[in-house]
């Protein structure tokens, strides 16, 4: 049988096309370029590989994936803000500026020093992700239009200007609003939530000169689970972020656009005097408009098409840590792949490896969010007052068993799935073999 790997000679080449350059995407390409037999292309359809929006928080796990995969050398200490009590996130009451409650690590979880979560630009972290690849395998102004699978398997994607590449493996990693995953999962799709996120960028300098804001990563709680996030960046960046539940009858996008600074002061009004001073501060604003689907049973298709990143979690920043769970997908198919040359085993078979790690990862954060809404759904009919809200929703949301995803390390799962593959019967596996098409 033609095998991928008979063990005695190398594997012939997987051609591999990138549907994104965002973290999912460079964090993939990083993965397949460790393997010499695969060819890969990375597409992105805006002009250049860049990112238009704020802050981001790298979390234990995500720093593990930046150092297995060599970024972590990337980034120096002033390109992030990590504060003295190792990003200990507190939970204010807006109103009132009282300070209610401090998500901390499990017993047992504390960071070492240089894992400690911080929190950067995004744009940093995507420059760090770019330096750790072959750019000139970087396509950049190629928007997807048209995708099929051919009657070899192979998958022949169509760009706007014309061009056709035709590949063994696609990778979607195109974000919540996925072509690849319309593709995969026709029936699947995403709505508006009823939120949208206002961000926005101020001068480090001018928010520490106001009275009573401290140099921290603050959650000020409103009503009706509304927000603001403040924190430090890396450099003289100070980060605004605003949850603000909205109507759905209006036009709504999940990409950024200009907003109304006056609605971002009127909506918190009656905050505390350091929050109202600090929206004074700001002169321009970016609003995006939050989107989620149901979970997908599967995160491959056609044992040729795989969702990492956004495209396979439709959940629009539920977590804050979309980053770290784009890296641990690269990471997880890139091994997937390892294991599947190995054994001698099919394109198909990596692919059922990858999606028996990821998707019960993904089935455990969706769980998480339905204990949450089920929480805030009853909370919504106790008729409490103001106060009362914002301290219960709190005790509510932000419990320890709701962020263990922040400490789960995804090479230490790896390995239990990999030997129960090792042990069954590889007449099991698909025919046809990985690597074999030419």
């Amino acid at each position: 049988m033609n095998t991928m790997s008979d063990r005695s000679r190398s594997p012939t080449t997987l051609k591999v096309a990138i549907i994104g350059g965002g973290p999912a995407g460079l964090g993939a390409a990083i993965e397949l370029s460790k393997r010499p037999f695969i060819e890969w292309t990375l597409y992105e359809k805006k002009p250049a590989i860049s990112e238009i929006s704020n802050g981001l928080t790298v979390q234990r796990n995500t720093w593990r994936m930046l150092e297995h995969m060599g970024v972590a050398q990337h980034i120096k200490a002033d390109d992030f803000f990590r504060p003295t009590d190792g990003h200990h996130t507190q939970h204010r009451n807006g109103r009132t500026g009282e300070l209610v409650a401090t998500s901390l690590p499990p017993q047992g979880q504390a960071a070492p020093p240089h894992q400690e979560p911080c929190r950067m630009h995004r744009a940093k972290l995507q420059q760090a992700l770019l330096k750790q690849i072959d750019q000139r395998r970087v396509i950049t102004g190629k928007k997807l239009v048209d995708i099929i699978q051919l009657e070899s398997k192979k998958i022949r994607i169509t760009f706007q200007d014309g061009f056709i590449d035709e590949v063994d493996l696609l990778v979607g990693a195109d974000g919540i609003r996925s072509v690849v995953r319309n593709f995969a999962f026709p029936d699947h799709h995403i709505s508006y939530t009823g939120a949208s996120s206002y961000r926005t960028l101020v001068r480090n300098s001018d928010a520490f000169n106001i009275n009573g804001l401290p140099r921290a990563v603050i959650f000020w709680h409103g009503t009706e689970a509304n927000w603001v996030y403040t924190c430090p960046l890396g450099g003289n960046d100070f980060e605004i972020t605003a949850r603000i539940k909205e109507p759905a009858g209006v036009d709504r996008f999940s990409w950024g656009r200009e907003a109304s600074v006056k609605h971002l002061i009127d909506t918190f009004a009656d905050f505390c005097p350091p929050i109202q001073q600090l929206h004074g501060l700001v002169t321009n604003l970016q609003q995006f408009d939050y989107f989620a689907g149901p979970r997908l049973e599967s995160v491959t298709r056609f044992g040729a098409v795989a969702l990492i990143g956004d495209a396979s979690h439709p959940l629009s920043g539920a977590f804050g840590a979309g980053a770290g769970f784009a890296l641990e997908d690269g990471f997880v198919l890139g091994a997937s792949i390892d294991w599947a040359v190995g054994a001698g085993g099919a394109l198909e078979d990596a692919l059922n490896l990858f999606d028996e790690v990821r998707s019960p990862h993904y089935r455990d954060l969706y769980g998480v969010l339905d204990v949450l809404a089920k929480s805030n759904s009853e909370l919504s009919k106790l008729h409490l007052s103001p106060d009362e809200e914002i301290h219960s929703r709190i005790g509510n949301t932000w419990k320890p068993e709701h962020n263990w995803m922040y400490y789960y390390e995804v090479s230490c799962a790896l390995p239990g799935f990999l030997k129960t593959y090792d042990t069954r019967d590889t007449d099991h596996m698909a025919t046809s073999r990985l690597g074999t098409s030419g």
